[in-house]
């Protein structure tokens, strides 16, 4: 028996992190454990997650974006706010956002561009040689999101 799906395909703040996501070579989507998850050959993002512990303390979001940030950037992350340490993979170093911001910001409050930067970091720690200078050629989503 399969995961139950856990979020919605119209979701705007998917749709907005679909745009961005698979625009990195080579990079696609997939469903595992019920939520979308984007990678090359190993996942760089996953949009939903949920903090770990007892069900009273536990903490669920659905317009959460998890990613692997690079070693230098973890901490200050981890000491922002608006960041979580997600189920599973926080211990392996991913950080998650909440884009929602606890149901107070709607998609179009969200900076798109911080997004796209924290996606390429991610990606740029997964993707491979090859599929980085790729990206370094081509121009990364995360620098047309600046323009």
């Amino acid at each position: 028996m399969g995961h139950p799906i856990m979020f919605d395909d119209d979701d705007p703040y998917l749709e907005r992190l679909r745009a961005i996501a698979l625009a990195f070579p080579a990079a696609e989507e997939v469903i595992s454990h019920g939520r979308p998850h984007f990678r090359v050959k190993k996942v760089f993002a996953v949009y939903g997650s949920g903090t770990k512990g007892p069900a009273e303390t536990r903490l669920r979001y659905d317009h959460g974006l998890v990613v692997l940030p690079e070693d230098g950037e973890r901490l200050a992350l981890e000491q922002d706010p608006r960041f979580f340490l997600p189920a599973y993979l926080g211990p392996s170093g991913w950080v998650g956002i909440d884009l929602a911001a606890g149901g107070r910001a709607g998609p179009e409050r969200v900076d798109w561009a911080e997004v796209a930067e924290l996606l390429d970091g991610s990606y740029r720690q997964v993707a491979g040689a090859r599929l980085v200078a790729r990206l370094d050629v081509e121009g990364s989503p995360a620098a047309r999101a600046r323009t």
